[in-house]
Protein backbone atom coordinates (compact mmCIF):
# COMPACT_ATOMS: atom_id res chain seq x y z
CA UNK A 1 0.00 0.00 0.00
CA UNK A 2 1.49 3.36 -1.01
CA UNK A 3 1.33 6.27 1.43
CA UNK A 4 -1.19 8.99 0.65
CA UNK A 5 0.32 12.32 -0.37
CA UNK A 6 0.78 14.85 2.39
CA UNK A 7 -1.63 17.79 2.17
CA UNK A 8 -1.44 21.28 3.56
CA UNK A 9 -2.43 21.76 7.18
CA UNK A 10 -5.43 24.03 7.77
CA UNK A 11 -4.87 27.68 8.55
CA UNK A 12 -5.78 28.92 12.05
CA UNK A 13 -9.53 29.63 12.38
CA UNK A 14 -10.43 33.09 11.12
CA UNK A 15 -6.97 33.72 9.66
CA UNK A 16 -7.72 32.71 6.08
CA UNK A 17 -10.57 32.57 3.58
CA UNK A 18 -9.15 29.83 1.36
CA UNK A 19 -12.11 27.45 1.57
CA UNK A 20 -9.92 24.43 2.27
CA UNK A 21 -12.69 22.55 4.09
CA UNK A 22 -15.25 23.17 1.32
CA UNK A 23 -12.71 21.90 -1.21
CA UNK A 24 -12.11 18.72 0.77
CA UNK A 25 -15.87 18.15 1.16
CA UNK A 26 -16.73 18.80 -2.51
CA UNK A 27 -17.03 15.61 -4.57
CA UNK A 28 -14.77 15.76 -7.62
CA UNK A 29 -13.13 19.04 -6.56
CA UNK A 30 -9.62 19.80 -7.81
CA UNK A 31 -7.59 19.39 -4.62
CA UNK A 32 -4.14 19.65 -6.28
CA UNK A 33 -3.55 22.95 -4.50
CA UNK A 34 -3.62 21.16 -1.14
CA UNK A 35 -0.43 19.32 -2.17
CA UNK A 36 1.37 22.65 -1.65
CA UNK A 37 2.47 22.10 1.95
CA UNK A 38 4.22 24.89 3.82
CA UNK A 39 7.59 23.24 3.13
CA UNK A 40 6.81 22.92 -0.59
CA UNK A 41 5.58 26.53 -0.61
CA UNK A 42 8.96 27.69 0.73
CA UNK A 43 10.73 25.73 -2.01
CA UNK A 44 8.44 27.26 -4.64
CA UNK A 45 9.02 30.80 -3.36
CA UNK A 46 12.79 30.28 -3.30
CA UNK A 47 12.63 28.99 -6.86
CA UNK A 48 10.57 31.99 -8.00
CA UNK A 49 13.08 34.35 -6.40
CA UNK A 50 15.95 32.74 -8.31
CA UNK A 51 14.50 32.73 -11.82
CA UNK A 52 17.20 32.90 -14.47
CA UNK A 53 15.30 34.00 -17.57
CA UNK A 54 11.87 34.83 -18.96
CA UNK A 55 11.67 31.28 -20.32
CA UNK A 56 12.43 29.97 -16.83
CA UNK A 57 9.59 32.09 -15.38
CA UNK A 58 7.20 30.86 -18.08
CA UNK A 59 8.16 27.22 -17.37
CA UNK A 60 7.48 27.78 -13.65
CA UNK A 61 4.10 29.32 -14.45
CA UNK A 62 3.24 26.28 -16.57
CA UNK A 63 4.40 23.83 -13.89
CA UNK A 64 2.43 25.64 -11.17
CA UNK A 65 -0.68 25.23 -13.28
CA UNK A 66 -0.03 21.60 -14.19
CA UNK A 67 0.89 20.45 -10.70
CA UNK A 68 -1.17 22.71 -8.46
CA UNK A 69 -3.83 24.35 -10.64
CA UNK A 70 -2.45 27.85 -9.92
CA UNK A 71 -2.74 30.25 -12.89
CA UNK A 72 -0.28 33.12 -12.64
CA UNK A 73 -0.23 35.91 -15.25
CA UNK A 74 2.79 38.22 -15.38
CA UNK A 75 2.59 41.22 -17.70
CA UNK A 76 3.29 44.96 -17.78
CA UNK A 77 0.70 46.90 -15.82
CA UNK A 78 -1.82 49.25 -17.45
CA UNK A 79 0.17 52.33 -16.47
CA UNK A 80 3.77 53.29 -17.07
CA UNK A 81 6.26 50.73 -15.76
CA UNK A 82 8.91 52.55 -13.72
CA UNK A 83 9.74 49.80 -11.24
CA UNK A 84 8.91 46.16 -10.60
CA UNK A 85 5.71 47.41 -8.93
CA UNK A 86 4.52 48.35 -12.44
CA UNK A 87 4.58 44.68 -13.46
CA UNK A 88 1.09 43.22 -12.97
CA UNK A 89 1.09 39.76 -11.41
CA UNK A 90 -2.38 38.19 -11.23
CA UNK A 91 -3.30 34.91 -9.58
CA UNK A 92 -6.69 33.46 -10.47
CA UNK A 93 -9.03 32.75 -7.56
CA UNK A 94 -8.66 29.14 -6.55
CA UNK A 95 -10.46 27.33 -3.75
CA UNK A 96 -7.90 26.04 -1.27
CA UNK A 97 -5.24 28.65 -2.11
CA UNK A 98 -4.24 30.32 1.14
CA UNK A 99 -4.48 34.12 1.32
CA UNK A 100 -0.84 34.41 2.40
CA UNK A 101 0.29 32.21 -0.49
CA UNK A 102 -1.74 34.36 -2.89
CA UNK A 103 0.30 37.35 -1.64
CA UNK A 104 3.70 35.67 -1.36
CA UNK A 105 3.88 34.28 -4.92
CA UNK A 106 3.73 37.73 -6.61
CA UNK A 107 6.17 39.11 -4.01
CA UNK A 108 8.65 36.30 -4.77
CA UNK A 109 8.33 36.90 -8.52
CA UNK A 110 8.97 40.64 -8.00
CA UNK A 111 12.08 39.85 -5.91
CA UNK A 112 13.28 37.58 -8.72
CA UNK A 113 12.71 40.34 -11.28
CA UNK A 114 14.51 42.87 -9.10
CA UNK A 115 17.45 40.50 -8.77
CA UNK A 116 17.56 39.98 -12.56
CA UNK A 117 16.15 43.16 -14.18
CA UNK A 118 16.99 41.85 -17.66
CA UNK A 119 14.08 39.42 -17.24
CA UNK A 120 11.71 42.36 -16.71
CA UNK A 121 13.14 44.03 -19.83
CA UNK A 122 12.51 40.84 -21.83
CA UNK A 123 8.96 40.74 -20.43
CA UNK A 124 8.39 44.35 -21.50
CA UNK A 125 9.89 43.63 -24.91
CA UNK A 126 7.69 40.55 -25.31
CA UNK A 127 4.68 42.86 -24.90
CA UNK A 128 6.04 45.32 -27.54
CA UNK A 129 6.80 48.10 -25.07
CA UNK A 130 10.29 48.46 -26.51
CA UNK A 131 9.14 47.85 -30.09
CA UNK A 132 9.53 50.25 -33.00
CA UNK A 133 7.59 53.48 -32.93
Amino acid sequence: MSPSPQIRQPCPPGACDCGRERLLDAPGGDARILLLTRQEEKRLLERLETIESLDDLERLQQRMYQQLGIRVAVAPGPNEVRSMRGIAIQIDELPGLCRKTRQSIPAAIRRGLERRPEIAYRLLDAHDLFGQL
